[in-house]
């Protein structure tokens, strides 16, 4: 008999949800510079334990890793996390679930009938002014933070709605950071 799952990412921690859910590798946060052109957009749970084939230890012209790390808004720094963790790095955990389907719904703190929590937190991605794409992800509402310094590598920011020229509102209100859920079924 094969084993029916999936995996998702678990961003802002380093362990997953104890509701069936197996860790597979707890792992470092990281992606693209924010200032490069052309950079990569996805961000990536990198493993703790790296292996390596053939190697240059000579700086190349390719695609660059950086790790990423917290940026909020001084306003909100405390708000919504209930401590300071900016500038702070983020882990990650890639998570095994026995359920078939996972999806993530920005603008939401519940999943749908049906299915079933894995986490809920704030959408967050790159900032708007900056040169690199980046993707939304939900990170963890109650994150944890590796340590670290103002790098600015890959940067996370809170997203939030903009009204002025757009047909989202209502429902959502101009300015509001937007949550997330990872549900899986």
């Amino acid at each position: 008999m094969t084993s029916v799952g999936t995996t998702f990412t678990r961003w802002g921690k380093s362990t997953c949800p104890s509701n069936g859910t197996d860790l597979v590798f707890s792992g470092l946060t990281a992606g693209s510079h924010f200032t490069h052109e052309g950079a990569a957009a996805n961000l990536l749970c990198l493993t703790k334990s790296p292996l390596w084939n053939k190697y240059d230890d000579a700086e190349q012209d390719g695609g660059l890793v950086y790790g990423a790390e917290y940026k909020f808004d001084h306003r909100n720094r405390n708000t919504f996390f209930g401590r300071e963790i900016t500038d702070q790095d983020p882990p990650c955990a890639v998570c095994r679930t026995r359920r078939s389907s996972v999806m993530m719904i920005p603008g939401k703190n519940q999943c749908l009938d049906g299915w079933t929590l894995e986490y809920q937190g704030y959408l967050s991605a790159g900032s708007f002014n900056h040169k690199a794409a980046t993707e939304f992800v939900c990170i963890d509402e109650y994150p944890d933070a590796r340590g670290g310094a103002n790098n600015n590598g890959n940067l996370l920011y809170l997203s939030e709605v903009r009204c002025r020229i757009s047909s989202l509102c209502p429902p959502y209100i101009n300015g509001r950071e937007l949550t997330c859920v990872v549900c899986t079924k």
